[in-house]
């Protein structure tokens, strides 16, 4: 019964899409201009041209749609969960890949490969240098081998997006690459929801020389198992297929046909549902519930500044009104129990009073102070994470480097170009989705690495400019090149006819 609301939901939620005003003509504006129809062999579906950019027939140019080979490759061993241990470093695919990487990415990133150096781009590397600081005042014997390995997980991540994802075609190709990845996991998570086997863990593990994740065992939830997939355990898998909803649905309009992204979206959906994950549930409504919003305000002109407004009037009402915490009352409506929700509550409560304790240094990875009674050191809040573990001034150089990127992205202005509007739409929704999930969860290794991904994949959004009216963007029909001149004759030309 659940599925089955979660698919109308996810419905109505690509329907929003179709008629979402991103520069997309009215049904009054397509009746006010002619059709046409594409000159391409082969595409006999009709393009219709909007100011500033050629939105396509869907299905027209995907080969135009080329994804740089390291993206690629950083994606394949995303989903490939090969662990190994090399001296006193644990290392996953997806890690060993990064520190090849990480010394000339950096080398790109300050020769002007992928434009300037951005405040953002400061911010992340002071926050992998306090990084450095905090666990050397808190664990000096452990500083090496886990800067080793963190920073190139995080900050490796954001490089390799943040220099080769700079185009919209680069762009729409790693939405179709994500969604393509996470339906090709389906079949192998609705397997392992009924037996509890992760398939690709289990033969990763029969090989030689390499191993691979943990099984992870937890009690069932409405009667399946909570799959893990190609993730260290269920949270994370969830968390990974939630980000592909909005960059199928919502950045492939035009690219894919209604029916191609209806079904890879609700393949991303539902392996992200089958992790029975309320963090990952979490990010796939947040995505569903602002499409509905921006759907039923769109005409306003403003609808998220007053989605923003109504958001303080709710925290301000609940402050007043409620015997708890809006905090409280938030992660009783975001988790899966009361119970499950009272124990985040009591997660922040004390985490906060550790970051108070030690506001500059953190505690680094020494256990953090909380009563008896709470016998797990897991803390589920990612955000809360940074700032325990490595003070204000660490939480502040990520989060504001985080928040400040998001905000000038949304601030850009891309009108005339309906294509960059969707763009920055899917990968808005995306990010503001995982913003609020990581508050409920905490990410490491691969995970942590594919969020900075992600977040860099968007940094071109900052410096591109609108197409103007006539230019493609790489997925429709070529323009016409220009009329050639008469060729030249030594005698006089004559009118035909």
């Amino acid at each position: 019964m659940m599925q089955s609301q979660q698919g109308g939901t996810l419905i109505t939620a690509v329907q929003m899409v179709e008629g979402a005003e991103a520069g997309l003509p009215s049904a009054d504006a397509q009746k006010s201009h002619p059709e046409r129809k594409s000159g391409r062999s082969g595409t006999s579906k009709v393009t219709t041209t909007f100011p500033g950019r050629v939105l396509p027939a869907a299905g027209a140019g995907l080969d135009r749609l080329r994804l740089p080979v390291p993206v690629a490759l950083y994606l394949l061993s995303v989903v490939t969960p090969v662990t190994m241990q090399l001296g006193p470093i644990y290392m996953t695919l997806t890690r060993a890949y990064l520190v090849v990487m990480f010394l000339p990415l950096l080398a790109m990133l300050f020769s002007g490969r992928a434009g300037k150096v951005t405040l953002t781009d400061i911010l992340l590397i002071g926050h992998g240098a306090w990084m450095a600081v905090a666990l050397q005042a808190n664990n000096p014997g452990q500083m090496v081998t886990q800067v080793g390995s963190i920073v190139p997980d995080f900050l490796g991540g954001y490089l390799i997006a943040r220099i080769y994802i700079r185009t919209p075609e680069q762009f729409m190709a790693l939405a179709r690459w994500m969604g393509i990845l996470i339906a090709c996991l389906l079949p192998f998570a609705l397997y392992e929801s009924r037996t509890g086997v992760p398939l690709i863990i289990q033969t990763i593990k029969k090989l030689p020389l390499v191993g691979s994740y943990s099984n992870v065992t937890t009690e069932k939830r409405l009667g399946l198992e909570r799959v893990q997939g190609v993730m260290v355990n269920p949270i994370h898998f969830g968390v990974l297929c939630s980000t592909a909803f909005s960059m199928t649905v919502v950045a492939l309009y035009g690219v894919l046909s209604k029916t191609r992204r209806l079904l890879t979206g609700a393949a991303v959906a539902l392996c992200a549902f089958l992790s029975l994950s309320s963090g990952a549930f979490l990010a796939l409504m947040m995505q569903i519930m602002l499409l509905a919003w921006y759907w039923t305000f769109r005409r306003t002109g403003f609808p998220w500044l007053l989605l923003t407004g109504w958001a303080a009037f709710c925290y301000i009402v609940i402050d007043l009104l409620s015997t708890r915490a809006p905090i409280q009352v938030f992660f009783s409506y975001a988790t899966f129990s009361p119970h499950t929700a009272y124990w985040r509550g009591m997660i922040f409560e004390w985490g906060m009073k550790n970051v108070w304790a030690n506001p500059f240094l953190g505690i680094g990875l020494n256990n953090w102070e909380r009563p008896w009674f709470m016998f797990s050191g897991s803390m589920d809040n990612f955000w809360l994470v940074m700032a325990v573990r490595y003070g204000i001034p660490g939480f502040l150089f990520l989060a504001v480097g985080y928040l400040s990127a998001l905000w000038r992205v949304g601030r850009r202005d891309f009108d005339g170009d309906a294509r960059m509007i969707l763009l920055r739409r899917a990968w808005m929704l995306t990010m503001v989705g995982l913003t609020f999930s990581l508050c409920t969860v905490h990410i490491w290794t691969t995970i942590h690495s594919y969020v900075f991904f992600l977040f860099g994949a968007g940094m071109w959004f900052l410096t591109a400019e609108p197409r103007r009216e006539g230019e493609t963007d790489g997925t429709g029909p070529e323009t016409a090149p220009p009329p050639r001149g008469a060729p030249y004759t030594r005698f006089p030309q004559r009118p035909r006819g």
